[in-house]
């Protein structure tokens, strides 16, 4: 029997702890202790961002470690992977594995995702086809792409533009396993390989899972990502 964890999730870019609404049940009826965070500024769409950075939200992340009792899976989505890992760096012996969703842990001084055009200091969700990232969305149906809009979150700019900080490199010690959705595991380890992701190359034991459908797959295929985060609990 797996013993009780706690289990942080951390969203991905426009979103807030809901989504991870239809994943949290399976975990927490196995035993585990979970967090679904809404990062600052992130609440809601009428939430104050104004002048929050990268660095509030993996602040953020780290008083959610620092309060766990146990050992800590700490789960991420998309480009919240690299704040999750920002916050692995500053507690790396409160962690027993991280999980990165459709994301990867950054390097020292890299931004999550520059170059996003801002207004008034906020980065509001691109429209994915306009965009040409159709694999994106591939497995969502009319009225799931339409609350994906409608719901999500404009992002503090900084959020997406400022540095990332990393210092400890005992952060490299914990495992982390990389889930893959909308690209698949020899792709990725393909990128790795060409040199596009230094931190994976640093750390010690990696692993990596398909998981075929697109970018969010806690709201197109929360039961198989349960599934899949269980498994790295009893790891």
């Amino acid at each position: 029997m797996t013993a009780p964890l706690d289990i942080v999730l951390v969203p991905g870019l426009w979103l807030n702890g809901a989504t991870w609404r239809h994943v949290t049940p399976a975990l927490e009826a196995a035993g585990h202790r979970v967090t679904a965070l809404a990062l600052p500024g992130m609440a809601s769409k009428e939430t104050d961002r104004s002048g929050i950075t990268v660095a509030d939200h993996v602040a953020a992340v780290v008083a959610a470690l620092d309060v766990a009792d146990s050992p800590v899976l700490l789960v991420a989505h998309s480009a919240g992977c690299g704040i999750a890992h920002a916050a692995l760096d500053a507690r790396p012996d409160k962690v027993v594995r991280v999980v990165h969703v459709g994301g990867f842990p950054g390097s020292d001084g890299e931004a999550l995702l520059p170059g996003l055009p801002a207004k008034d200091g906020e980065v509001p969700m691109p429209d994915w086809a306009e965009m040409g990232e159709q694999a994106n969305i591939v497995d969502f149906d009319a009225d799931q792409l339409a609350a994906l809009y409608a719901d999500a979150i404009p992002v503090p700019e900084r959020v997406v533009t400022d540095p990332v900080r990393l210092t400890d490199e005992r952060r490299y010690a914990v495992p982390a396993t990389m889930v893959c959705p909308e690209y698949t595991a020899a792709d990725l380890q393909e990128w790795v390989a060409g040199g596009d992701v230094p931190e994976l190359t640093k750390i010690n034991s990696v692993s990596y899972v398909d998981l075929p459908g697109g970018h969010w797959p806690q709201t197109t295929q929360p039961d198989a990502l349960a599934t899949i985060i269980l498994e790295q609990a009893r790891r």
